[in-house]
């Protein structure tokens, strides 16, 4: 019980069959890609395994090109066998949404396999490396333990969760273990063309819209050291984008020659969501903890319950701090 090491996580796996693998609410690039990279090394070596959607919401399109993403289950319509269920990029049991934490409270085997700041076990064993530039690096860990990392198909999840949880190699996290893992991928049969062209070369044209009206928006202060801006509920209906066409926007702020820190809001029903990127050593993830939420050092986000203006007026503020 407790933690538990990248060997004794091979063994742990050896002993059940039946297996559902869930990420978090929101899923992004790690978050899809360990499930799914965990889940096609599990498969051959023989085991049953479902990976959950913590939502009914639509996946990204950029990451819909990854293998076996079309085979996975919305948690609160999952009812299969549970020998052992796996938690992946999930910080807490909430992040998985009430259907997922209810079947991971009811299984005979729970563990946790995690890069974030732990805030306390929810799982019976658990790995978490916070300084692993992703989960997914540490699945390809699992994956060579286990004698699966010659799988393209492995590779390629993998490397999907390290290239854009590293921002493309770009962010303060990107390290050494990081680039010697994305190359042992790359040998595995990961494509990074082929990669990067579905993930970062297939934006929608609503998602395209949306830039237009948050760089529209976009507010500097402190001299361009910080970078404020929002899309309201409204924003989509009229333009007709989902959720997803909004994740890339957060990288355009923060691409601005001169930001510290990108701070890009998203109107909800009765709050709003708040995302967060540093460009030089300030600790975002303090700033998302102070309202609630938590990350990265140089990548966090949080929930603001109330107003996108009270929300604009808390930000601008917490920023201005930073300055003083």
């Amino acid at each position: 019980m407790g933690h538990v090491s990248v060997a004794e996580i091979a063994s742990l796996l050896a002993e059940h069959d039946d297996f559902v693998i869930c990420g978090h609410v929101s899923p992004d690039g790690d978050c899809l890609g360990s499930q799914l990279g965990l889940a096609r090394a599990l498969r051959s070596c023989g085991k049953n395994v479902t990976c959950l959607l913590a939502q009914a919401d639509p996946i990204d399109y950029s990451y819909r090109f990854l293998p076996g993403i079309d085979d996975m289950v919305v948690a609160e319509q999952f009812s299969g066998k549970v020998g052992m269920f796996v938690t992946v990029d999930v910080p807490t049991a909430d992040r998985m949404g009430k259907a997922a934490a209810e079947l991971h409270s009811q299984a005979p085997a729970t563990l946790t396999i995690d890069h974030h700041i732990a805030q306390g076990p929810f799982s019976a064993y658990e790995h978490i490396e916070e300084e692993a530039s992703a989960t997914a690096l540490i699945v390809w860990d699992i994956a060579k333990q286990m004698g699966c990392a010659d799988d393209a198909d492995v590779a390629l999840c993998c490397y999907t969760g390290i290239v854009s949880d590293t921002g493309r190699f770009q962010y303060q996290n990107t390290d050494a273990r990081s680039l010697v893992a994305a190359a042992e991928m790359v040998q595995a049969g990961a494509d990074p063309a082929y990669a990067a062209r579905e993930i970062y070369q297939s934006r929608s044209r609503q998602s395209l819209a949306l830039e237009g009206r948050m760089l529209s928006r976009m507010e500097l202060l402190c001299d361009g050291a910080f970078a404020i801006s929002y899309l309201l509920r409204s924003d989509f209906v009229e333009t007709g984008a989902q959720k997803s066409d909004a994740e890339p926007l957060i990288d355009v702020l923060r691409s601005v020659r001169g930001i510290r820190v990108a701070c890009m809001l998203r109107e909800q029903q009765g709050s709003v969501r708040g995302s967060l990127r540093a460009k030089d050593d300030t600790d975002v993830a303090a700033i998302a903890a102070a309202i609630g939420g938590g990350g990265h050092r140089a990548a966090a986000g949080f929930t603001f319950k109330g107003s996108m203006d009270d929300a604009r007026a808390l930000m601008a503020r917490t920023l201005r701090d930073l300055d003083a």
